[in-house]
């Protein structure tokens, strides 16, 4: 019980910053500037191609010594980490969402002569956001299972408190472990459910 109020905290801003890098991200893939658009690709590619627990490790240990970046705590190595990996998992179904809406839609709104902005704020984004719900909430609960890395960089989560129970009486590790497993399902039961609701509520008025 101890750990699951860091867990919670980390998950909780590992969600508002993935979600809003994912979004940035997103909207920059598909940007008429070109250098803007490939800094973002390269951001992609790297994270979605890389480890999260190397990328973790690399913001707390590497950064520091290599280039005298200083993160601040572990818990911000940690948030970062994990908002920075699948804000680069999730800016592709921004992407995609948006490019997946019917190419009519934007030229009935080029017809009443809205602009871009508008197009993109009162058209396209909202029947965008509407696709990109079922996986945002899959990938929230993914995110609260990447919580338990943090335990590597020293913050005291619930992976954290079950390692030091299981190394102070080894026999127990079995049971121990099919705690933390409990631990982490319990948390993860509201997010399931809301994934469920964020799906449902994504194919309200879609002819099927």
């Amino acid at each position: 019980m101890k750990g699951v109020e860091i867990t919670v905290t980390v998950l909780l801003a590992s969600v508002v910053l993935g979600y809003l890098m994912a979004f940035i991200a997103g909207f920059c893939r598909l940007s008429s500037n070109v250098i803007l658009r490939k800094f973002t690709g390269f951001y992609v590619e790297v994270f979605r191609g890389t480890s999260l627990i190397v990328q973790l490790f690399w913001l707390y240990y590497a950064l520091p010594i290599l280039f005298g970046i200083e993160i601040g705590s572990n818990f911000w190595a940690g948030v970062l980490a994990i908002s920075l990996n699948y804000g680069a998992y999730m800016s592709e179904v921004v992407r995609s969402s948006i490019l997946s809406v019917a190419k009519g839609q934007t030229e009935a709104s080029t017809a009443l002569n809205m602009s871009r902005f508008q197009r993109m704020r009162l058209v396209i984004f909202p029947q965008a956001v509407r696709m990109m719900l079922p996986e945002f909430g899959n990938y929230l609960i993914l995110m609260l299972k990447s919580t338990s890395l943090v335990s590597l960089i020293g913050m005291m989560d619930i992976l954290y408190y079950g390692d030091i129970l299981r190394s102070s009486n080894l026999s127990q590790a079995p049971t121990v472990y099919l705690l933390v497993l409990v631990f982490y399902f319990i948390l993860a039961l509201p997010l399931i459910w809301l994934t469920k609701k964020m799906e449902s509520a994504s194919k309200k008025g879609v002819a099927s």
